[in-house]
């Protein structure tokens, strides 16, 4: 995730800069130096009973140190990158073959600067090679602008989600704001997802359309900006694309006439085309999308009622719900457009909500095979936008036994195609199955857009501040497996499925897990009865990651 961009007029822009040119102290929850009162010498990461062959290190990266060292999972990463061959626990399946690539911001410092939100941090990329029942792990930054000039700079020097460039003077924000119009000073920090794309290129994702950038999945090393070929224009996208072997789907919010643009681009190609645009119903601006689903036949536009906000974005510290702003009044939307004509067939009014992940979407039809109803589940978070600031680093940081961790569900939309005027928003089960926590999700690919029946997600064993559980979700039954270690924080549950599989949970499900004690590990579940089957140390804990991947042996680049 990353800050976003608004075409705003220049007497806004002029006055807004007024009010903030002096606004330039700590904030609220800013990590002082009385939180970080000593630095640790960066450990060694070398370990000589896991790596077979020397780690490949570029220079050195020292850490804040934190009073708890027991959690790795909101430290920032200890150099800039690692490869070896990690020792196995168990046995992974032989016909596991193939690379994950897990993205996410993993570096939260510059000097003695500490950021202050988890999407801040500067992109880490975590590789997995499993073949022959063996893992090589390794990791490395992203090389994006933005890391790059902070690191030579030694400063921040672009905005990114909660932060802003600290002005020398009045006329350097000045020009801060100005290369803000321009969208010149937003970052590529592309810390968000990665995907393969079906000719095999693999690419760094957030929501700047400038933070896509190219890696090489075998090396890690950072290939450069991946460049649209259009004339599009724009500077903010969906941050997760829908993306298989012969398409992909974005959507392009527009913030001057609020709406969203719907975009599909070929395999080989760099150009994007517009399918069709989608206007909205309410609001002062688009609704976030952070991302969208899609079905067979149809994509799936989401106006949520949090709302992108040019005042916030200007802001040279951050409000409680950073770029966007609650706007229950303008009321909450789903439209839905037919893919072949680019035409929207229904847009609805729906119960207010706020989500950051799709899980999927199906077409419900009836014996005549004409498509009734839309059905469309997310990772809901009960319409409290609240979410958002629980995750400054503060707090993911200082825990303190007590229950804070914001409900959430696997909310259900139902949209009718009878051309009613109102959908439906429930809970798909009852979210106590999986401790009314719910985030972080992945499905069967083979059945995307398609009826399906399993999804894995990140739920809660409370007390917590953050989910702490892997749940296999079932969504015929309405119950819920938990996989659970006290003290532990699992990243996205990523559901790889076994060749020639018939049922849709045989596979595994891989995640990487922070664990209590300030180690970290590789994990691998079993899709089907949800016991563990592998796991495999790292010779240091790694920071929370976002979104994967899965880079099949045969087609890799």
């Amino acid at each position: 995730m990353a800050s976003l961009s608004f075409v705003i007029p220049r007497k806004c822009l002029l006055q807004s800069s007024l009010r903030d040119a002096n606004d330039q102290h700590d904030p609220p929850g800013f990590c002082s130096k009385s939180l970080f009162p000593y630095r640790r010498p960066m450990l060694n990461s070398t370990v000589t009973h896991v790596a077979v062959e020397p780690p490949v290190t570029l220079s050195p990266l020292v850490a804040e140190t934190f009073h708890d060292d027991r959690l790795a999972a909101w430290k920032s990463i200890r150099q800039e990158s690692w490869e070896g061959e990690l020792k196995v626990e168990g046995e992974i399946p032989l016909w596991l073959s193939g690379t994950y690539l897990r993205n996410g911001p993993g570096l939260w410092h510059i000097e003695s600067y500490n950021f202050r939100h988890l999407f801040d941090g500067y992109a880490t990329v975590v590789r997995l090679h499993f073949e022959n029942g063996r893992l090589v792990a390794g990791h490395r930054q992203l090389e994006s602008e933005a890391y790059k000039a902070a690191k030579t700079n030694k400063k921040l020097c672009y905005r990114e989600f909660s932060e802003v460039p600290r002005a020398d003077n009045f006329i350097s924000y000045i020009g801060e704001l100005a290369n803000l119009f321009s969208g010149a000073s937003l970052t590529d920090n592309a810390n968000t997802g990665v995907v393969r794309l079906g000719d095999g290129r693999v690419v760094c994702l957030t929501e700047t359309i400038k933070g896509s950038i190219q890696i090489n999945p075998e090396t890690l090393e950072t290939i450069g900006k991946f460049e649209y070929s259009d004339n599009l224009g724009g500077l903010i996208h969906s941050a997760h694309p829908i993306v298989t072997e012969t398409e992909f789907w974005t959507l392009l919010p527009d913030l001057v006439k609020p709406g969203y643009r719907v975009v599909r681009m070929e395999p080989y190609s760099n150009e994007r085309k517009v399918i069709g645009r989608v206007d909205c119903r309410g609001g002062p601006a688009p609704g976030w999308v952070h991302s969208f689903p899609v079905t067979e036949h149809h994509i799936v536009v989401p106006e949520m009622p949090l709302r992108y906000c040019a005042q916030n974005l200007l802001k040279a510290e951050p409000t409680p719900l950073y770029k966007f702003e609650w706007h229950p009044e303008s009321k909450a939307f789903m439209h839905v457009m037919c893919k072949a004509t680019g035409k929207t067939v229904v847009s609805v009014e729906v119960p207010l909500y706020v989500t950051f992940h799709f899980i999927n979407a199906y077409e419900e039809r009836d014996e005549k095979g004409r498509v009734t109803a839309i059905i469309v589940d997310c990772c809901e978070h009960n319409a409290n936008a609240s979410i958002l600031d629980k995750l400054r680093l503060q707090n993911l940081r200082s825990f303190s036994g007590e229950d804070v961790l914001p409900d959430a569900r696997v909310g259900r939309f139902t949209i009718p195609m009878d051309g009613s005027h109102r959908g439906k928003l429930e809970a798909a089960l009852d979210p106590d199955q999986h401790g009314r926590g719910m985030d972080m999700c992945s499905i069967n690919p083979d059945y995307l857009g398609k009826k399906y029946r399993y999804a894995y997600a990140c739920g809660a064993q409370r007390p917590c501040n953050f989910p702490n559980t892997i749940t296999k979700i079932d969504l015929l039954t309405k119950n819920a497996k938990n996989w659970h270690e006290e003290g532990s924080v699992p990243s996205e549950p990523f559901f790889v499925a076994r060749p020639g599989a018939t049922e849709e949970d045989d596979g595994v499900v891989i995640s990487m897990v922070s664990a209590r004690n300030g180690e970290g590990f590789a994990l691998l579940l079993d899709g089907s009865s949800f016991e563990e089957i592998a796991r495999a140390k790292f010779p240091y804990g790694l920071p929370y990651g976002l979104h994967g991947c899965w880079v099949p042996k045969q087609q890799r680049n």
